[in-house]
């Protein structure tokens, strides 16, 4: 993703340690259902780090695709697919994509799609060493994050009979975006994985009422302002998941006023008539955007918050409901 200026709808340093935490998933049995567990939630992102770099086409990227198809059908998600195609990037390379969705409750007329990319940027090209910028990143924050999260509420929403039916949408290849020394940028660089899956959906987008987009939800201490085109086009939509986060006590966290506008998934699916948001960190007071993470080595699982990952889990849980 990246920042744009707000005029149109348009197509998202220090030095890192770069060891990996290795944390063992909760069991099941000793997380209550239908309560977010931040714990679990952690658990389930740095997994994901622990493959490695998710960059298309690496090895790490296909065990973690398998991993993440797998534990959606473990955690009782139904329907689950794995779509796989390719795309180009902004220098022309083709890469290839793998999309992964499934559905809880599929039964439900009302649907909810929650999404997250789940790759990661091939290129620490904001690192604050130069040597360093040529490297993937962990993308604990910019990427596993949201996966954990939406992995996490399928956990606590596993045997739930009530309630709206939730899609689920791992998207691929978002962060393939232009680096910073390299090729211009035409708009519709970000997100490939997104742009393929709406020319090809696996699930039935005329049933889908929002699409809640997390996105860099990890951070330490991270406030989430309402994205500009969240907030234009699909202002219900924030403004329920706002006041859910209030009553969750989170008030604190989702700061009302309205922050950046982003490039980013949803903003594909915003063209396509869904009313779609993203929860993102874009208004960090350090950088005033993005946390101080973002593309660098340093986004890895030792900067990943537990009490960040809670925040917006209850939240969407509780948003669930009204939406």
């Amino acid at each position: 993703m990246v920042m744009m200026s707000a005029v149109s709808l348009a197509a998202c340093g220090s030095r890192s340690s770069e060891t990996k935490a290795s944390v063992a998933e909760v069991p099941a049995a000793e997380v209550a259902a239908a309560e977010f567990n931040a714990d679990s939630a952690y658990a389930y992102v740095a997994r994901q780090t622990e493959f490695g770099p998710r960059v298309p086409g690496t090895d790490a990227w296909r065990a973690c695709g398998g991993w993440l198809a797998d534990k959606l059908k473990e955690l009782g998600v139904e329907n689950v697919t794995t779509q796989r195609g390719e795309a180009a990037t902004c220098d022309g390379t083709r890469i290839p994509l793998m999309n992964i969705s499934g559905q809880i409750r599929p039964d439900a007329g009302r649907r909810v799609l929650l999404l997250a990319h789940w790759d990661s940027r091939p290129w620490a090209d904001h690192d604050g060493d130069a040597a360093n910028r040529r490297k993937p990143i962990d993308g604990a924050n910019d990427g596993a994050s949201g996966v954990g999260v939406i992995l996490e509420i399928a956990r606590a929403l596993k045997g739930q009979a009530d309630g709206p039916g939730v899609d689920i949408l791992f998207v691929d290849g978002e962060d393939y975006g232009p680096h910073a020394d390299g090729g211009g940028d035409d708009g519709d660089c970000w997100a490939l994985g997104t742009q393929y899956w709406l020319a090809e959906p696996t699930l039935d987008l005329g049933a889908v009422r929002a699409a809640i987009l997390l996105d860099m939800v990890g951070g330490r201490d991270a406030r989430f302002h309402k994205e500009y085109f969240s907030n234009l086009y699909a202002r219900e939509v924030v403004d329920k998941v706002w006041k859910a986060a209030k009553a969750a006590g989170y008030g604190d966290r989702f700061d009302s006023a309205v922050g950046g506008a982003i490039t980013d998934d949803h903003v594909y699916f915003l063209r396509e008539g869904v009313a779609a948001i993203d929860i993102i960190e874009s208004a960090n007071p350090t950088t005033g955007s993005f946390n101080p993470t973002w593309h660098t080595l340093d986004d890895n699982i030792s900067n990943i918050d537990r009490a960040t990952l809670g925040a917006v889990g209850e939240t969407v849980i509780r948003a669930l409901r009204d939406i």
